[in-house]
């Protein structure tokens, strides 16, 4: 009897440290899980910030501007449009 006793100790003490094992890397996986959530959150907000940035570099007038100071181009006259460049 004591000889089945010390082995269902043995067991039961395995059990509990596979509990504790299992608890200790589940809770590290949720850690990861956060960790990696607020990166995605992250990631959502730069990306938002870009796409807005990126529409002021797009912007219509911004980009008439450029041309007309830093690439010295012109509105061609309407005569010149209405015979066409050949």
């Amino acid at each position: 009897m004591l000889r089945f006793n010390v082995i269902l100790l043995l067991v039961v003490v395995f059990c509990a440290l596979g509990v504790v094992t299992s608890q200790h890397r589940a809770r590290k996986l949720f850690q990861g899980l956060e960790a990696e959530q607020e990166r995605a959150r992250q990631l959502d907000v730069e990306y938002g910030q870009l796409q807005l940035e990126m529409s002021t570099w797009a912007n219509h007038p911004r980009i008439e501007k450029i041309a007309r100071e830093r690439l010295r181009m012109v509105t061609p006259n309407s005569a010149v449009a209405s015979k066409g460049v050949r």
